[in-house]
């Protein structure tokens, strides 16, 4: 509809300037007003249009197809005060069978082939004839080649441009239901994961408690705590029990709930402080180099979401080097940026290419290659960007965009 209106547009003005060139300038008589009255009734149509558009009015077949039929109305009422089938301009009813063909039904196609059709053969023998003056009787040849020219030309240069734009929104149309089509695969594929990750909760939480009551039961046994080697690693088996415990936990209680719900809030720089004190006890103090040059802190929303994609990347960056990782939290206007080095081997071309599918990774084991297909979809739902690439100097950087709008706390 909003190309049919900017045509219409288009029309209007060269309408205008036709009927006062040829009426005005080359002398031949018109009825002004009657074609001039045409010409507003047309106004007063794409005004309708454009209101029907500011509300967002969902545009159909039907509706198309009678805008179009006044359109031929219009042209109609014009040609038939201008020499009916003897005006060159008459052409111009291809430019309606033309965009009838692209925007309409089949049907609705073929009745307005049939209606201008019927026009042509009315206005063949109903019209009111052009009382040219004497000076255009002699080459009235030429002057009808000229306008046949000028109309051919205008028809010729709308045709392009209205179906260069109608197949240009059709491509960008079909674009977007790939990537639909593509993000819906995905987000099922991550609703399997969640079943699959929550079931799996439930079954670990018996052997877990398990393991927890026999390395509680060694901790208090004299003769394994009496050797020092034994009981370090009886400590490190309790604190690697207590995160698989948290993560178990955590997984129960996000499974189903939604978002904002008993929210916790915090700022910007707590928030990211205490997720990176968390991951400092799973890992080694050293193991990052943590900077946050985020500026003037703000009140945000505690989202779990967050915390696991930033510890999701922080481990695969982890795993990837062997030399502390970085960290650095800063702001781009509205936009929160989260960017983690580290000086591992990179990505591959393959893996940059598909960057957000899953199991595409440089670890050869079975099930990898989820870590960054899980990072991007939860950034994508939280209207965030995920960018990854490799260093000159060696190793890799992603960089996270997050809106800070998501995160940002406001009452309501």
């Amino acid at each position: 509809m909003r190309q049919l209106v900017n045509l219409r547009w288009l029309a209007v003005c060269g309408q205008c300037a036709t009927i006062l060139i040829v009426r005005f300038g080359m002398g031949v008589p018109l009825p002004l007003f009657p074609m001039l009255s045409v010409v507003a009734a047309l106004v007063v149509l794409n005004l309708v249009s454009l209101a029907q558009l500011s509300r967002r009015v969902t545009n159909s077949n039907s509706a198309l197809f009678a805008s179009l039929l006044l359109d031929v109305a219009a042209l109609t009422a014009l040609l038939y005060q201008s020499g009916g089938a003897t005006n060159p301009f008459i052409s111009l009813y291809l430019l309606q069978v033309v965009m009838g063909a692209v925007l309409l039904e089949a049907w609705s196609s073929w009745v307005l082939v049939a209606i201008t059709s019927a026009a042509f053969i009315l206005l063949a023998e109903v019209h009111v004839p052009l009382a040219l003056p004497p000076r255009f009787l002699s080459d009235w040849g030429d002057l009808y080649m000229i306008g046949t020219l000028i109309c051919f030309g205008l028809v010729a240069v709308l045709l392009v441009a209205f179906v260069t734009r109608i197949n240009s929104n059709l491509r960008a149309r079909d674009a977007r239901l790939a990537t639909m089509r593509q993000q819906a695969a995905e987000e099922d594929h991550i609703v399997r994961m969640g079943l699959l990750a929550t079931g799996a909760a439930h079954e670990l939480g018996t052997p877990l408690a398990s393991l927890s009551v026999i390395v509680n039961d060694w901790r208090h046994a004299p003769a394994l705590m009496a050797q020092e080697s034994f009981a370090e690693e009886i400590s490190e088996m309790q604190v690697a029990l207590a995160r698989c415990k948290a993560i178990v936990t955590g997984i129960l209680l996000a499974a189903g709930e939604a978002r904002g719900e008993n929210p916790t809030i915090t700022s910007v720089k707590r928030f990211f402080d205490e997720v990176v004190a968390e991951w400092r006890v799973q890992h080694a103090p050293e193991a990052i180099v943590y900077d946050n040059r985020f500026g003037t802190d703000m009140a945000i929303v505690a989202d779990t979401a967050v915390k696991q994609v930033i510890w999701n990347v922080l481990d695969n960056a982890a795993e990837a080097s062997g030399q502390p990782i970085a960290l650095d939290v800063t702001r781009d206007g509205a936009s929160l940026v989260l960017s983690v080095r580290d000086t591992g081997p990179g990505f591959t071309p393959e893996m940059l290419a598909n960057l957000g599918k899953p199991y595409h990774s440089t670890r050869e084991r079975l099930g990898s290659g989820l870590g960054l297909f899980l990072v991007v979809n939860a950034m994508r739902k939280l209207g965030g960007t995920v960018d990854a690439r490799n260093r000159p100097e060696g190793g890799a950087t992603v960089t996270i965009t997050l809106p800070l709008s998501a995160l940002e706390w406001g009452e309501r």
